[in-house]
C-alpha cells in the first residue's frame, strides 16, 4: 500500500472513530433548536395482512424539508466554518432540500446540484427554500462531480450527503431520539442509499439493538460493499433512484456498518410500491419510494420478525407528488 493510500485510510479510520455516542449526543444538543423531534406510531402488522405483531414506525418524513436529511444539514452548517461563498451540495433531492432549508434558516447562500432523475417535488422544495438549483447529468455521481468543480471555482463549503463526519453525527440523532422514545425495540429496519443515516444510527446503538439495512434490488450499494469487503461501485437504478442510488456507500460509514449492521435485505420496486400504498391506505402516512423501502422488507416477507420480536421501521422521507389533492 502506498504512503498516500495509508494516509487516506488512517484519515478514514480516525474520522470513523469520532462517530460515536458521545459526539452524536453533543451534535444533537447543537442542532436541537433547529430540528423536529419526530413522533412514533404504534401499529399491528395484522393491519397489513401479516401475522399479528407490534410494529413501531419512526416518522422521520415529518422532519423539516420532508426527510431526516435536515439533521445532517444543520450539523454541517453549525459545526463547520462556512465561507462567504456559502455552501454547495450534490443530491438526488432530499439532501439538497435539507441543505437549502438549513441555509435559508441560517442566512447562508446555497447552490444545489441534482441529476435530472430528481423528482419534481424535491426540485420544487429546493427552489422554494431560495437555493440556486443546477441540473447536472442523470445520476447522483454526475451531480457530485459538478458540485466538486463548483467548490474548486468558488471556495464554497461542500456538504456531502453521506460521506462527511458531521452528516453522520447529525443523522445519528435519529437513533438517540428513537432509543429515548422506544427503548425496548429489538430490531430497527433502515433504508440505505449512501449510508449516512444507517451509519449514524448504527454508531449510536453500537450493537445494543439489531440494525437491518434495506436496499432496492436495483441499487444494492451496501450489499455489494459487504460482499467485496469494501465500498465498491454498484448499479444505481429503480424506483427509489433519486434517494437510494449513489454509486457506492461512504467510506466513513462502512466500518460502522460492518461492525453494527446485522444484514442487508434487498427489496423489489414492486414491494416498495406496495409499501407506499399500504402506509397510505392503513395509516394515512405519505412516503416516497425511498421512505417506504424499509417497510417493504417486512411487508414483502423479505424480513420476517420472530415471535415476540419488537420491530421498528424508519419511514425516512415523504417528498413525493403521489398524493394529489387537486384531483
Amino acid at each position: 500500500m502506498s504512503t498516500l493510500a495509508c494516509a487516506i485510510l488512517d484519515g478514514i479510520m480516525t474520522a470513523t472513530m469520532d462517530i460515536n455516542r458521545e459526539r452524536i449526543a453533543a451534535t444533537e444538543a447543537v442542532i436541537r433548536p433547529h430540528i423536529r423531534r419526530t413522533p412514533l406510531v404504534q401499529a399491528d402488522l395484522a393491519d397489513f395482512g401479516l401475522p399479528a405483531a407490534p410494529v413501531t414506525f419512526k416518522l422521520e418524513m415529518l422532519q423539516h424539508s420532508g426527510s431526516f436529511k435536515a439533521r445532517g444539514a444543520f450539523a454541517n452548517l453549525l459545526l463547520r466554518q462556512v465561507p462567504p461563498a456559502g455552501v454547495v451540495a450534490a443530491s438526488g433531492g432530499n439532501h439538497g432540500a435539507a441543505v437549502a432549508y438549513a441555509a435559508q434558516r441560517l442566512g447562508i447562500p446555497a447552490t444545489i446540484f441534482v441529476p435530472d432523475i430528481t423528482s419534481p417535488a424535491k426540485a420544487e422544495r429546493i427552489r422554494t427554500y431560495g437555493a440556486k438549483l443546477v441540473i447536472a447529468g442523470s445520476r447522483y455521481a454526475d451531480a457530485l462531480a459538478a458540485s466538486e468543480a463548483h467548490v474548486a471555482q468558488t471556495g464554497a463549503l461542500a456538504v456531502h450527503a453521506y460521506d462527511q463526519a458531521e452528516t453522520l453525527l447529525g443523522q445519528g440523532s435519529v437513533g438517540l431520539e428513537l432509543e429515548q422514545d422506544a427503548p425496548g425495540i429489538d430490531t430497527l429496519l433502515v433504508a440505505v442509499g449512501g449510508g449516512g443515516l444507517i451509519g449514524g444510527i448504527a454508531a449510536w446503538y453500537a450493537g445494543r439493538t439489531r440494525i437491518v439495512a434495506v436496499e432496492p434490488e436495483q441499487s444494492p450499494t451496501l450489499h455489494a460493499a459487504f460482499e467485496a469487503g469494501t465500498p465498491v461501485d454498484a448499479p444505481a437504478g429503480g424506483i427509489a433512484a433519486d434517494s437510494l442510488a449513489p454509486r457506492r456507500v461512504g467510506e466513513l460509514m462502512f466500518p460502522v456498518a460492518r461492525a453494527h449492521v446485522e444484514r442487508v435485505v434487498l427489496v423489489s420496486d414492486e414491494a416498495i410500491r406496495q409499501a407506499q400504498t399500504a402506509l397510505w391506505s392503513h395509516l394515512r402516512l405519505v412516503a416516497e419510494p425511498g421512505g417506504a423501502a424499509a417497510f417493504a422488507a417486512v411487508l414483502s416477507g423479505r424480513y420476517r420478525p420472530s415471535p415476540a420480536e419488537r420491530v421498528a421501521v424508519l419511514v425516512c422521507g415523504a417528498n413525493t407528488n403521489a398524493v394529489n389533492f387537486d384531483s
